[in-house]
């Protein structure tokens, strides 16, 4: 029995399955060797006894003290940077399109100025800024510096995904709807970006899941008291668990971006059907009730109307 040729890739013969098999078994085999020399690695330096992990599970302040609040903080601080990111990224993606070369040229100047900075540079200057500048209390002050870093440089990145979104779209779309009386700006709000959003809806996660996981740079260089900063406290406090606690907080990141993706998902799969089930059919009744005075449409069968 002949095997057809996929678009892709010629279907492997027996030869090569063997082959792949076998790279496939060297793989786990290394995989597995890796595993146990960490275990044993970790077991040696006493990270795997239960005195190590029993205090995420039996004392709770373990979470009211430490956990919970850094969880809350990060949030807090993701949630802020994506609410203005996302309209700001927006605007400067559709300035970048504009027919205007001062508002194309500016938001250009913006978008790679920003983008080409470490977010991490951002923060510490706008940490500064604040100190020298503003009455922002030092308590306070570090969740201002990580949001005003994460809202520039991701708003930047978003700016490029927008506008690379809607350039995507046919130019057709663009025609239709000057053939209907339609300005620029009407265009832009009614027809391109609806349209783009769902393209652009898994770069735009993809970026998001980023602003997440960015947060991690204030409690690293700016002392804000986000998840990974709680490994410190909580390691010097319950016997130098670092590996647990380590653990702990990479699950908790885990946990907060597969939300992330699974809501966006959700979204994204409501959009396409809201798309699909969006057309409307118009009765006959219907289409003569909306003919203008003084139109007839013609009888199928009848010679039209010449008078």
């Amino acid at each position: 029995m002949k095997t057809r040729p996929t678009v892709l890739y010629d279907v492997p013969g027996p030869r090569a399955r063997r082959r792949n098999l076998l790279w496939t078994l060297l793989f786990l085999v290394a995989l597995a060797a890796v595993v146990w020399w960490v275990m044993v690695s970790l077991a040696d330096k006493n990270q795997l006894e239960w005195d190590k992990w029993a205090p995420f599970f039996t004392d709770a302040r373990v979470w009211e003290t430490y956990v919970l609040p850094a969880l809350k903080n990060t949030v807090i601080a993701a949630a802020l940077a994506m609410v203005i990111a996302l309209p700001l990224g927006a605007l400067l993606g559709i300035s970048r399109l504009s027919d205007h070369r001062a508002v194309r040229g500016g938001a250009g100047t913006v978008v790679e100025f920003f983008r080409a900075i470490p977010v991490l540079i951002l923060m510490l200057f706008a940490n500064a800024a604040y100190s020298e500048f503003t009455d922002i209390s030092p308590e306070t002050r570090p969740l201002y510096a990580v949001v005003t870093g994460l809202v520039l440089y991701n708003a930047s990145v978003l700016a490029e995904v927008v506008r690379a979104g809607i350039l995507a779209l046919p130019a057709g779309q663009t025609d239709a709807a000057k053939a209907i009386g339609m300005r620029k700006g009407q265009t832009m709000t009614y027809v391109l970006l609806p349209q783009s959003v769902t393209a652009m809806l898994p770069a735009l996660v993809s970026q998001l899941v980023v602003i997440v996981k960015d947060t991690a740079l204030g409690g690293a260089m700016l002392g804000f008291s986000e998840l990974l900063a709680s490994v410190r406290p909580l390691s010097a406090n319950y016997g130098a668990n670092t590996i647990a606690c380590f653990t702990v907080v990479a699950v908790l990141f885990v946990v907060l971006n597969f939300a992330l993706t699974t809501f966006a998902s959700w979204l994204e799969g409501r959009l396409r059907r809201g798309k699909k089930s969006t057309g409307a059919v118009v009765g006959a009744g219907a289409v003569e009730e909306l003919a203008t005075p003084g139109e007839h449409l013609d009888t199928p069968g009848k010679p039209p109307d010449t008078r």
